[in-house]
This record gives C-alpha cells, sequence and structure tokens, in this order.
C-alpha cells in the first residue's frame, strides 16, 4: 500500500515539472497578444481621427458656403422688403392712410362679427342701418374694402346680411286656458299686434310642435287651440307682416276672434258636434 501511494506521488510530481514550461511559454503569449490589441487600439484611434478631422473640414466648407448663401437672401429679403414698402406708401396714397387702415380694420372686424351672430330680418336692419355705411361709404373708408384681405370677406358679410333679411327664426309658445291666436299675437313678447295672428295660423297649420296626449297636433280652424298645445311663433319680414295685415282685413269674420281655447276633455264634445 506504501508503494502504490508513493509511485502516485512520483508521478504527479513528475507531471507537475514536465507542465510548469508550458504555462509559462502560455503566459508569455498573452502578454504578447495584450501588447498587439493596444498597438491595434492606437492605430485605429488615430486612422478615426484623421477621418473625423477630415470631415470636420468638408462640414466647416459647406458651413461657410451656407453663411454665403444666407448672406445673399438676406440681401434679396432686404430688396423685397424695399419694393415693399414703396408698394405700401403707394397704395395708402391711393386708398388712404395708414391710420385709417387701422381704424377701418378694427370697425371691419366688429362688422363681420354682428353679421355672423345676425338673428333675423331686425338684426339686419339693425347692421345695415348702423355699421354698413362705414364700410361701404363711397368715399376714403369704403376704399379699403377694395384690399385682397377684405374684398372677399366684404362679399361674404353682404350675402349673410341679404339671408339674413329673409331668415325666419321660429320660437315656440305653450297654449293656456283662455287663448286664441287673436290674443296671443298680441302679446308683447310675440308680436305686438293681434292683427299678425294670420301668421302663427300658417306657421301651425299643418302641425304643431308639440301636443299632450288626445290632443290636435295640428290647427286647421284658426277659432280652435288646445292648451298644451306648443306653437310655432316665426320672426316675420316686412313682407310677411303686410300679406298677414291684409288677410286679417278680408278675414270674412266680422266679429273679433273671441273663441277661447278649451280644455282637452271638450274635444270629444267638438267631436260630436262634428
Amino acid at each position: 500500500m506504501k508503494f502504490h501511494k508513493l509511485l502516485v506521488f512520483m508521478m504527479v510530481f513528475s507531471l507537475a515539472v514536465i507542465s510548469s514550461p508550458t504555462f509559462a511559454q502560455d503566459d508569455d503569449d498573452d502578454d504578447d497578444g495584450e501588447m498587439m490589441e493596444e498597438e491595434m487600439d492606437e492605430e485605429m484611434w488615430q486612422a478615426q481621427m484623421d477621418e473625423y478631422t477630415a470631415r470636420k473640414s468638408d462640414l466647416t466648407s459647406q458651413l461657410d458656403a451656407l453663411n454665403t448663401e444666407i448672406d445673399g437672401l438676406k440681401k434679396r429679403l432686404g430688396d423685397v422688403k424695399f419694393v415693399e414698402d414703396n408698394a405700401n406708401n403707394i397704395l395708402w396714397a391711393l386708398v388712404g392712410s395708414k391710420t385709417g387702415y387701422d381704424e377701418y380694420k378694427t370697425k371691419f372686424a366688429d362688422a363681420e362679427k354682428r353679421v355672423n351672430a345676425c338673428k333675423g330680418p331686425d338684426d339686419a336692419a339693425d347692421i345695415e342701418a348702423n355699421l354698413w355705411p362705414y364700410l361701404t361709404d363711397a368715399g376714403v373708408s369704403g376704399r379699403y374694402k377694395c384690399l385682397p384681405e377684405f374684398w372677399d370677406r366684404y362679399n361674404a358679410m353682404k350675402k349673410k346680411i341679404a339671408d339674413c333679411k329673409g331668415k325666419m327664426e321660429t320660437g315656440t309658445y305653450t297654449v293656456v286656458k283662455g287663448d286664441c291666436l287673436y290674443k296671443i299675437a298680441g302679446m308683447k313678447n310675440i308680436y305686438g299686434n293681434s292683427r299678425l295672428w294670420p301668421a302663427i295660423w300658417d306657421a301651425n297649420k299643418s302641425g304643431v310642435v308639440s301636443a299632450p296626449p288626445r290632443v290636435a297636433k295640428t290647427i286647421p280652424n284658426p277659432n280652435l287651440i288646445y292648451p298644451g298645445q306648443v306653437l310655432k311663433i316665426p320672426t316675420l319680414t316686412d313682407a310677411q307682416k303686410t300679406d298677414a295685415l291684409k288677410r286679417t282685413n278680408s278675414y270674412k269674420t266680422k266679429r273679433k276672434m273671441k273663441t277661447k281655447s278649451v280644455d282637452s276633455g271638450d274635444m270629444k264634445k267638438e267631436d260630436e258636434k262634428k
């Protein structure tokens, strides 16, 4: 057994002695490789520096060219500005002054807001009476509307005012017991003129806005309206008012409309009479 252990020890020792030079050689090889890598990295770094230097020089040349181009554009811009100033001076001499232009621009914007918010013939009439004369004046102020920034907007406002004159803005009124069309038309918050009742009848003859259950949804007879019916109250143009007044004058019924609105419970009696 002792001999066997001794033999194993000698074999291990022999292997260790034989392997030592090999390990040393490997270490030397590793050192040489690291040195080569360090030398290669430095060369690559220098090559990159040379490349970046060349690119910097190229970009500097491009920047110089762009600066030259910018200087040329600035000069052209100055020339254009000079021409523009001269053109503006000629324009103000034709249409008026810069101060007058600024004033017109402000009033034009105010008028434009009013026109866009126009709700009916009354608004249109007020605009034409109080704002439009200044914008369309044949004198100096009226010339500004011919400028490009105003001309299309001016024509658009003209069209809107014309449309607004004929605009039918519809309100509503809910019938209560004791009402009749004559009475409703005479209310201050409706027309303030009882003789305009035919206009309300025309608007609701073929159908009211709404009505309670079992209550008529139309008004074929102007003498019969019912509580709960929601009537359309149209805004009238001057021509429509004139027409309504003529129809009132020619209405065959000699008495004023005294027929009151009836309760929905009385509809059965009306049907039986028919």
